[in-house]
């Protein structure tokens, strides 16, 4: 069922700029993923790099199996903070990542063989058991921005088909891939065919398969039977567990940056609002995507009556957010918020030209109570540098 995802919350009860999980709306998309694990007794792992928020560890934690990490830091946090399992993988590790990680990691997934030849007397001997698995390349690819194609000509991701001819299993007892972005169980479905035609005499050989993360489960629009049909048809057809971990699902559509409006600046080609964020610093995706975040009560640039180019605060010339119309003219000390703004944004966000990061805070409309949980100064720019 859909939920109503009108913001209720007031963005002049928190500091600006500022990150908000509404928690209902978070609770709602772990209520989705907690019904596809029961119906399908698959795992699901939150995925660190595209949700790290741990202030509210304590409630996904209820609802998830583990946290994956894409490498150290990501591994002790969620050890420490989430509790559960932790599954990681990185395109190469050190000595060093291989020494963290054997005291936290409960899984680790090694990008090639040559890797898992380095490492395996080391994890074998210890202290801990750790299960190992390789990250496999289906060569299949229909993410459509090249930037986030897993799959694409020259990847570096993964391990393709011909490199396992031959090759010593002994010891593996999983296999990962990663081939998805923000899409529907469709793609998944041609996703394992290519799995299956590629790497299905290793699949009954194995203990666990991890379906990587790029799920839009939480989506509208997805197709949960689909998804719940193809991972209990592959379990059952080469015995293995399933894993997904989903980072983007966990909060898509949950949270909101509020920002506000600094100046008014005018121009013969159109007015333009200066913003207390930036796309660069704080919404980086909006570049890199590219694509145009939605923001509450405001329209496509001339379907209101009132239209501004909305810039960031940062001096990169090309640090705009977009144009938006609106129906009545901007002022300063006016609040926007942004919608979908807790996945990526605040894992990438950055301290570029020394402009203050958004606090960070929750909202819960069950009891109309706002608790911001950090907020960053001078102290965290100057000590990311020497």
């Amino acid at each position: 069922m859909a939920i109503d995802r009108k913001p209720v919350l007031d963005p002049y009860r928190l500091p600006s700029p500022c990150y908000v999980a509404d928690l209902a709306l978070l609770r709602h998309n772990l209520e989705i993923l907690a019904g596809v694990r029961e119906r399908t007794a698959c795992h699901i792992l939150l995925a660190l790099k595209g949700f790290a928020m741990h202030g509210v560890f304590p409630l996904v934690s209820e609802y998830l199996q583990g946290v994956c990490a894409s490498s150290i830091y990501e591994a002790q946090l969620g050890a420490e903070k989430f509790g559960k399992q932790v599954h990681a993988y990185a395109p190469a590790y050190t000595e060093r990542d291989i020494k963290v990680l054997q005291g936290y990691a409960d899984h680790i997934s090694f990008n090639s063989f040559d890797q898992w030849a380095r490492y395996r007397d080391r994890l074998k001997a210890g202290p801990r058991p750790i299960s190992c698995g390789l990250r496999i390349n289906p060569e299949h690819s229909e993410v459509e921005v090249a930037l986030y194609d897993p799959c694409s000509p020259r990847s570096r991701l993964g391990i393709t088909a011909d490199k396992f001819s031959g090759r010593d299993l002994s010891g593996i007892e999983g296999l990962h891939f990663h081939a998805l972005c923000e899409q529907n169980s469709d793609v998944l479905e041609r996703m394992l065919a290519s799995v299956e035609a590629k790497f299905g005499a290793y699949l009954s050989q194995m203990k666990w398969v991890n379906f990587g993360g790029g799920h839009h489960i939480t989506r509208d629009d997805y197709d949960v039977e689909l998804l719940c049909r193809l991972i209990t048809g592959f379990r059952e057809k080469y015995g293995v567990e399933v894993y997904l971990e989903p980072g983007e699902a966990v909060a898509l559509n949950a949270g909101f940056l509020i920002a506000e409006v600094l100046d008014i600046v005018e121009r013969r080609e159109g007015d333009i609002a200066i913003l207390d964020t930036s796309a660069s610093a704080h919404m980086p995706d909006v570049l890199e995507m590219p694509y145009r975040p939605r923001i509450e009560g405001a329209g496509e640039p001339g379907v209101l009556a009132h239209t501004y180019q909305l810039g960031g605060l940062s001096c990169l010339a090309g640090d705009v957010i977009g144009d938006y119309s609106f129906d009545r003219p901007l002022q300063v000390g006016d609040r926007l918020m942004f919608y979908d703004m807790l996945h990526y944004s605040m894992v990438k966000n950055t301290m570029f030209n020394g402009v203050q990061l958004p606090a960070i805070a929750v909202f819960d409309p069950a009891d109309d109570q706002y608790r911001v949980l950090r907020e960053f100064g001078y102290l965290d720019y100057a000590s990311r540098l020497s």
